[in-house]
């Protein structure tokens, strides 16, 4: 018989309830941005096509969209709000592996507490754009 460790039972109930709380951000903010129940987005859906030939770089001069972490300020607009079930959906796995360090600690399972601290370390700085090495 197979057992399964407390830690992946956490992990797994909470990374459960993390894409379920995404994925309904997700149905929400493009519910709204398609039909403009809560605001109005920063880009008019019926215009949108007229921007798809342009590079990322075109495209943020012209319609003056904000990069990186800049989306935030635009949260409330709802062609923004979706970024909002996108950047649940891609933290979940760090509040995850956070929930499960105290538990690691716990066990003295150091090793997998050793590889989930760096996980966390990595997964913030990457998100962040301190590592970033691009343009």
């Amino acid at each position: 018989m197979i057992k399964i460790r407390e830690e992946q039972l956490v992990y797994a109930k909470w990374l459960e309830h993390g894409m379920r709380v995404g994925f309904v951000l997700l149905i929400f903010s493009f519910t709204n941005y398609i039909f403009g129940f809560t605001s109005e987005p920063h880009i008019q859906l019926e215009h949108f096509a007229k921007y798809w030939s342009l590079s990322a770089e075109e495209f943020n001069k012209v319609t003056g969209s904000p990069t990186g972490w800049d989306w935030l300020m635009h949260a409330s607009k709802s062609d923004y709000m979706n970024f909002l079930g996108i950047t649940t959906l891609s933290l979940i796995t760090v509040l995850c592996y956070l929930r499960i360090i105290p538990i690691l600690a716990k066990n003295s399972d150091y090793l997998y507490l050793g590889i989930a601290i760096l996980e966390v370390v990595i997964l913030v700085l990457a998100a962040s754009g301190i590592l970033n090495s691009g343009h």
